[in-house]
């Protein structure tokens, strides 16, 4: 079965929306919460998503591997000869989800080789939704109304940028990025909303200089790539490395000579 349908895309929404739906009674009150290994939190919010998400992800072709925030990472040896697996961050923002900041979503992608070909962020609490798929385009849906589709461009040389940036995540290297760049504004917002609004237009670029994982980043970038005006937007993050992280990235550049660690 093709993945990349515009009833994928469908399908793709559904499950985000269950997703959120399990998470939402956790909001706004105490929830369990515990810390990972490397310090980062994990609720019972997490969780929920997270099995509603594997479930229906299975239901709906066990044969493709799931890689989740919240479940077993397998070894990039096992990794290594996949041709594609999805790629989930049942909760993305759980630091804002704990502050009762609206700004959480659910991040679902498809992998294929080492790009994202399908992805859907969903922020429950906002009720916006951003999905996009390779040759389908990038679309947004806002309190249930009518699909809309994105058409980003990268910003013209020289222009004054609108900056999207991390709430919670601020950094001496994001810092002295910006002062080489003319800003126009800066736009603080939180999990992988910030890849949305530079697909929507709503901004420019995103620098992210701290850590991130792949499942971070994937359902956004897919967003992203595929809301260009005029064919895919260049990214330039890789999937299914071997420690499923993230280099230091800007989003919105045009391409590879644009990045500010070039000379």
């Amino acid at each position: 079965m093709s993945m990349l349908t515009p009833d994928t895309l469908v399908r793709l929404e559904t499950l985000a929306r269950e997703a959120g739906a399990a998470i939402m009674p956790h909001y706004g009150g105490p929830v369990e919460t515990e810390l990972k290994a490397d310090r980062s939190p994990v609720t019972a919010a997490d969780r929920a998503a997270h099995h509603v998400i594997v479930a229906g992800l299975t239901a709906w072709d066990a044969s493709i591997p799931i890689v989740s925030e919240e479940g077993h990472v397998p070894s990039h040896d096992e990794r290594a000869g996949w041709t594609h697996f999805w790629l989930v961050d049942p909760l993305d923002g759980t630091k804002e989800f704990l502050k009762h900041r609206d700004e959480f979503t659910v991040n679902i992608a498809l992998v294929e080789g080492n790009a994202p070909v399908l992805g859907v962020v969903f922020a429950p609490a906002l009720d916006r939704l951003y999905v996009g798929g390779r040759g389908l385009g990038a679309w947004k849906v806002v309190h249930g109304a009518a699909r809309e589709g994105l058409a980003s461009t990268p910003p013209a040389p020289g222009a004054p940028l609108v900056v999207a940036e991390s709430r919670s995540h601020p950094s001496a290297e994001l810092e002295a990025y910006l002062a080489t760049v003319p800003i126009a504004r800066r736009v603080q917002a939180g999990s992988a909303l910030k890849f949305c609004l530079v697909a929507e237009g709503s901004a420019d670029i995103y620098p992210r200089f701290g850590p991130t994982m792949e499942w971070d980043s994937a359902a956004g970038d897919a967003v992203f790539r595929y809301s260009g005006r005029n064919g895919e937007r260049w990214s330039p993050l890789r999937y299914n490395t071997p420690t499923l992280t993230n280099p230091p990235f800007v989003i919105g550049l045009p391409d590879a000579g644009a990045l500010p660690w070039r000379t």
